[in-house]
């Protein structure tokens, strides 16, 4: 994890600050010993492994007062239960026995004083979440039945406002104390700041990004003042620029104990260096190593290592976590226990000097050995002085300097594709035309609100192509129009008929000797996965209906499907059997289905529902479904987001390549027998999906550089909405990890 350290706010810091000394050794949450279940255990035992115990024998506590501070965070990969545990915490779910969960200090005299509501756990700890069932802002319809209604809605009196919502004025018949209850101006004032919400205060909730919506919730739960903030995954989908002001503002709560503060979250989110303490989860639904910060991030290394080793020698089994991921967090914080560190400058060959943009470390990546270049190596070791663990050789200095033998490499991305790519894809007829498209609400832009010179001439709005064979990024802050363009293209928005935009030829509305395009056409030739579709996917279809869902109109319609359409899903469902059903077995049947020796039950996909599954076997399932009919067009909105790196690099190996290509673990001799990361190739036989090709474009949208495919060549990077300045547009000569000031120059810092 890339450990972050912010000033902290000092307006928040003295909200409501508390002192050791008020209830010195007394504890807000204590679990002693104690075993969760969904259901009654008795009420199932005809059927266990539907209610199987959750974190069994969990002993936890946490200090309302500690003697040094204590700010935890809750680690591990996805499907380990990181959202179950904080459910525990604030106590869902039934505890066995019921003693063992008890909150010593929300019983006090201390807490009747200051909010009788404060007495229960549902006042006093406040969840604020961005899965796809708890993603909403107002409850339930806030954000409409169905894709459209964001876009075509307009305000109505019963709209409220952010301002209403972040003060709690959203009942139809309030109280009359609750104005009274409201936020103070000053804390108000500066957590709105501070989040960057100042222009969207008078704004209906249910306009709102999504990025925008996250950040609304974050402020709201911040102004209710509870004793305990859990959030989860917190980082997940905010920009850069918003990340940046948020870690003050946890980091002044943090310090002054108002709220105390937990936080979820991946293995890629960066780390907090305030926090002090961590809980690490393990598959199964229990934790594995909790305690000191320093001390859980060492053993997390250690035993990352030892499944490694495991896994190479089980015939090459993939390991559930990525090796990569830990292996960089783990350095990143300062836990890596080597006294010898290593930096690798690699010089090549005249011939190869112009190829100069490689990221720092793919020793864990994926290298390929290969003909086309030269390099030295140079290896620098730094030695500590005070430590005795390590002696440096006889007559070295500081630093010492070896030259390794010339080898030849070829550099590669995780996706196997050419660090910086000299042959690119052959581009076709366009698919999305946008001549002069802007769009906005009565007097305010949404965007398009600038003037740009093309070819010598002044031109109003957007103006933007996207060919076959093209990969487009968009990017830019939340709120600056990214969700717009794509529910222009997809006809979500209903300013796509009279705007100028003509997608696959031809206009929404008909013109003169040209029909316009139906939306069934639209939706046959276009796959989409994003929030929005997450959020209203119907939970009770199966897994395989889900995957199969890509070729009906809509969601709970009848798909069309033939032999070749089945065994399309089939394969999909087969080669993400292990992230779609956690339970599965699926790693000990990969070297079957590598060697052609297909898996044919897949009873699991049509028992699994959608709403089962855990978040991230629901991106995944989503993500298929978008790509499994190789669409014209194919649109990823945030589609990698949650999901662990191990997944996330599996995904797009996928994309780009379908079956032809999968990761394995070999052993590098030259590297003290470590396994390492591989891409190996399948016949051709073996292949039944293949990757993207150049009869398709693909537009993402991410605000995570490790969530950007390689594919990516082109991109756009949007203004903040109303700012007046152009959309700016670029190229990229190789995936971006290749390319170690991309990602800051599409952001133009």
């Amino acid at each position: 994890m890339r450990a972050l350290s912010r000033a902290s706010s000092p307006a928040l810091s003295n909200t409501r600050a508390t002192t050791s000394a008020q209830s010195p050794g007394q504890s807000l949450i204590r679990i002693d010993n104690a075993t969760f279940y969904r259901n009654h255990p008795s009420t199932a035992a005809r059927n266990a492994p539907s209610n199987p115990p959750i974190f069994p024998g969990l002993t936890f506590s946490l200090p309302a007062f500690p003697s040094s501070p204590q700010c935890w965070s809750i680690l591990g990969p996805s499907s380990s239960g990181k959202t179950t545990f904080l459910d525990l915490l604030r106590g869902q779910h039934l505890c066995f026995p019921p003693l063992a969960r008890s909150y010593p200090y929300l019983s006090s005299d201390e807490i009747s004083a200051k909010d009788h509501r404060l007495r229960t756990p549902t006042h006093a700890i406040q969840y604020v979440g961005f899965n796809g069932e708890r993603g909403g802002i107002g409850g339930p319809g806030t954000r409409g039945a169905y894709l459209s209604a964001r876009f075509e809605s307009r305000r109505e009196k019963t709209d409220y406002s952010l301002s209403d919502y972040l003060k709690g004025n959203t009942d139809l018949n309030p109280l009359e104390d609750q104005e009274s209850r409201g936020p103070e101006d000053e804390t108000f004032n500066e957590v709105v700041k501070s989040l960057r919400l100042e222009g969207l205060i008078e704004m209906p909730v249910g306009n709102l990004s999504n990025g925008q919506t996250r950040r609304a919730r974050i402020a709201r739960a911040l102004l209710s003042k509870p004793e305990l903030l859990l959030l989860d995954e917190p980082f997940m989908g905010l920009d850069p620029p918003t990340l940046i002001t948020l870690l003050p503002i946890l980091h002044g709560l943090a310090k002054a104990n108002s709220p105390r503060l937990i936080l979820a979250l991946r293995p890629q989110d960066p780390l907090p260096e305030w926090i002090t303490h961590l809980i690490y989860l393990g598959s199964g639904m229990r934790v594995a190593h909790q305690g000191l910060k320093e001390a859980v991030l060492d053993k997390v290394k250690h035993q990352h290592r030892n499944t490694l080793q495991r896994s190479h020698r089980n015939n090459h089994q993939l390991p559930n976590e990525s090796p990569h991921e830990i292996k960089l967090n783990a350095i990143s914080t300062g836990t890596q226990d080597d006294v010898v560190s290593e930096e690798t400058l690699k010089f090549r060959t005249p011939e190869n000097m112009k190829h100069d943009s490689r990221p720092r470390d793919l020793e864990s990546e994926s290298v390929f050995e290969s003909q086309s270049q030269t390099i030295l190596t140079v290896k620098i070791a730094r030695f500590d002085e005070a430590s005795e663990k390590h002696d440096r050789p006889e007559g070295a200095k500081k630093p010492s300097i070896v030259l390794e033998p010339p080898r030849r490499v070829q550099l590669f991305s995780r996706e196997g594709l050419p660090l910086i790519e000299e042959n690119f894809l052959k581009t076709g007829e366009p698919v999305v035309e946008m001549e002069g498209v802007h769009v906005k609400y009565g007097e305010k832009y949404i965007l398009g609100n600038w003037k740009k010179v093309i070819d010598g001439l002044s031109v109003d709005g957007l103006w933007w192509n996207v060919r076959k064979g093209e990969r487009w990024g968009i990017f830019g802050p939340n709120g600056s129009g990214k969700t717009t363009i794509l529910s222009l293209i997809s006809s979500d928005h209903p300013q796509t008929y009279s705007l100028p935009i003509k997608l696959f030829g031809r206009s929404r509305l008909p013109q003169k000797g040209q029909p316009g395009i139906s939306i069934f056409d639209l939706q046959a030739r276009i796959g989409h996965s994003s929030p929005e579709i997450h959020a209203f996917f119907p939970r009770r279809l199966t897994l395989r209906q889900t995957v199969e869902n890509a070729w009906a109109d809509t969601f709970l319609s009848t798909p069309l499907l033939n032999s070749f359409r089945n065994g399309l899903v089939e394969s999909c469902l087969r080669w993400f059997e292990s992230e779609l059903c956690p339970s599965s077995k699926a790693t000990a049947k990969g070297d079957e289905r590598f060697m052609g020796v297909p898996n044919t039950d897949l009873d699991w996909s049509n028992q699994l529902r959608f709403g089962d599954v855990p978040f991230s076997s629901q991106r995944v399932a989503l993500l298929l479904r978008a790509i499994v009919k190789k669409p014209d067009l194919l649109i990823l909105d945030e589609a990698f987001s949650g999901m662990d790196d191990s997944i996330r690099d599996k995904c797009m190996l996928f994309l780009t390549w379908g079956e032809a290509r999968s990761f394995d673990y070999v052993t590098d001799n030259s590297n003290d027998n470590k396994p390492r990361k591989k891409i190996c190739e399948r016949k051709p036989n073996q292949v039944f999906v293949g990757g993207l090709t150049n009869e398709q474009a693909l537009i993402c949208v991410s605000h995570v550089k490790e969530e950007v495919p390689g594919l990516v060549r082109k991109w756009m990077c949007l203004p903040e909405a109303n700012e007046g300045t152009a959309a700016r547009f670029g190229h990229l000569d190789g995936p971006l990890e290749g390319d170690p000031h991309g990602w800051n120059r599409i952001w133009g810092v």
